[in-house]
């Protein structure tokens, strides 16, 4: 859970920065969820993103990522740049980083380097493995979705399933739920376990 110190920080209101011509730096991030929960870790760390000069991206899926690319890489607007993306488009986002010139024959490892990490399989995953399944509920059971849970559980094709597996599909059941529930997770976090890809994106802006 979270310490008393951590609820404070969460509750400092972030200064968005949504307009990329007056940042410094950039974080792309595949949707809205992301960028809530990496503003929601970074206030828990005690900094305002839009105080220093920092926009989080929303791209929409990571199809569109060579565009953002090339318009604020070094090709472009030579902005400081970090991504976050799951596993399934991490040989997009690896091609791509090649392309705008970002590196070549790159690794994940390699990435990394550049800014850019690999959720596995995605941010929700990420934060539930973190928490545990017993705290994620425990999450759902205060947002009064327990009741929802279970019934989402008891459907032929998800009994068998992995309580973590269960979770993590339920999240994406509801149109705005992701958004709803990633900053709540990533507010109940131990701040000295936080999902390595979410540390390691804030760490290079």
């Amino acid at each position: 859970m979270a310490s008393p110190d951590g609820d404070a920080q969460a509750r400092i209101p972030p200064r968005r920065i949504t307009d990329t011509t007056t940042a410094r730096a950039v974080v792309l991030v595949e949707g809205v969820s992301d960028r809530l929960a990496l503003e929601q870790l970074a206030a828990r760390r005690g900094r305002d993103l839009g105080a220093e000069g920092i926009a989080v991206v929303p791209m929409g899926g990571t199809k569109s990522i060579g565009a953002f690319l090339e318009r604020l890489g070094p090709a472009g607007m030579g902005l400081r740049l970090a991504g976050l993306c799951d596993a399934g488009e991490e040989g997009d986002v690896l091609r791509a980083l090649e392309r705008a010139g970002m590196g070549s024959g790159l690794t994940r490892a390699t990435m990394e380097a550049v800014g850019f990490f690999v959720s596995e399989a995605d941010l929700e995953d990420e934060l539930i493995r973190a928490l545990g399944a017993d705290e994620v509920m425990r999450i759902i059971e205060a947002q009064g979705e327990l009741g929802r849970f279970r019934t989402f559980q008891r459907m032929p094709q998800k009994r068998d399933q992995a309580v973590e597996a269960q979770l993590r599909r339920f999240m994406g059941t509801r149109s705005g739920r992701k958004q709803q529930y990633a900053p709540l997770l990533v507010d109940a976090l131990d701040l000295s376990h936080v999902p390595r890809p979410l540390d390691g994106v804030l760490a290079h802006v």
